[in-house]
């Protein structure tokens, strides 16, 4: 008895040796892949991307992971006029609205601030909030109500400070300050103090992770369009006009717009909204999702027409 071992302890003490030794040759491969790609240092953002790039490769990082770090980079080289919602677009309200005209813009918009302004749109008078209204409208039905005195709405008790911006601002700068400063939206100048446009914090975060898609979804198609009937298709505004042109059998013109997204916002001569339709050629096309900036979502029908025409439908 005296010459025999607790084969337990040498069982667990074996196990133990082994998992530690396949840890440590795990690490170690791994530590190995990164330092393998950090040999050289990187001299510039060009440098950092490929090095990130690698690794992605190597299988150290995930494509979204990637995206993300790419993004970061991008934008410290990019400036407020980039990004800005143009000047012809801003939702704005006017501080001379009544209250009724204010919600129902407020709700058609589906936005949650709003420039207010005065004469006109280089007279920025502040900004409100669609909650600020929101509970303001719900004090009124309350007074309607008999549960408390009738409020009188006066637009300058709902305005909050609105942060002015030049266009050169470099958007890093600028999604700290929005930070800094519990800010979500600033008002885009230029020299001369006319207002360009606006940015808002979403606007600087889709730089960095990427635009929310709609709830339209077109994944599965590699040219974004995808046949929902007979003759009738969705397809995203991004899509190029070449590839409409292979799927469709079609010559619209590509000489001054690359994508259908474009050559819609010249036909329409401004940025549409959700159910305007035009017809192009032989094509009707009908504004599924877009925002204050640019077509998002279209539908899209052929139609018999004998001459290449452009005629406008709907609002």
């Amino acid at each position: 008895m005296s010459g025999d071992k607790p084969p337990s302890i040498n069982s667990n003490s074996e196990a133990s040796t082994v998992s530690k030794a396949s840890f440590k040759s795990m690490f170690s491969k791994w530590m190995g892949g990164f330092a393998h790609l950090f040999r050289e240092t990187p001299q510039d953002r060009q440098d950092l991307i490929s090095v990130l790039k690698s690794a992605e490769e190597n299988s150290l990082i995930n494509p979204e992971l990637l995206a993300m770090m790419e993004g970061v980079i991008h934008i410290s080289e990019l400036q407020a006029r980039d990004i800005m919602i143009a000047r012809p677009q801003m939702v704005v309200v006017n501080d001379e609205m009544g209250f009724d005209e204010m919600i129902n813009n407020i709700v058609e918009s589906g936005h949650s601030r709003f420039p207010v302004v005065g004469d006109n749109r280089d007279d920025i008078e502040g900004i409100i909030l669609a909650k600020d209204l929101l509970q303001f409208s719900a004090e009124i039905s309350n007074a309607q109500k008999g549960k408390s005195k009738p409020a009188k709405f006066a637009i300058k008790d709902f305005l909050r400070p609105a942060a002015i911006i030049p266009e050169s601002k470099r958007l890093d700068t600028l999604l700290k300050e929005f930070r800094t400063n519990h800010n979500h939206m600033a008002i885009v100048v230029d020299e001369y103090g006319c207002v360009g446009g606006l940015v808002t914090i979403e606007d600087v975060l889709e730089q960095i992770v990427g635009e929310i898609e709609d709830e339209y979804d077109l994944e599965g198609d590699e040219d974004g369009i995808q046949k929902v009937a007979e003759n009738e298709y969705i397809l995203k505004g991004i899509t190029e006009i070449e590839e409409f042109n292979d799927y469709f059998s079609s010559q619209l013109n590509d000489e001054e717009y690359e994508t259908i997204g474009g050559i819609l916002l010249q036909a329409f001569g401004h940025v549409p909204v959700k159910d305007e339709g035009i017809e192009i050629d032989n094509f009707k096309f009908e504004i599924v999702a877009a925002d204050t900036r640019k077509i998002k979502i279209i539908r899209v029908a052929r139609i018999n027409v004998a001459n290449k025409i452009i005629r406008k439908t709907g609002t």
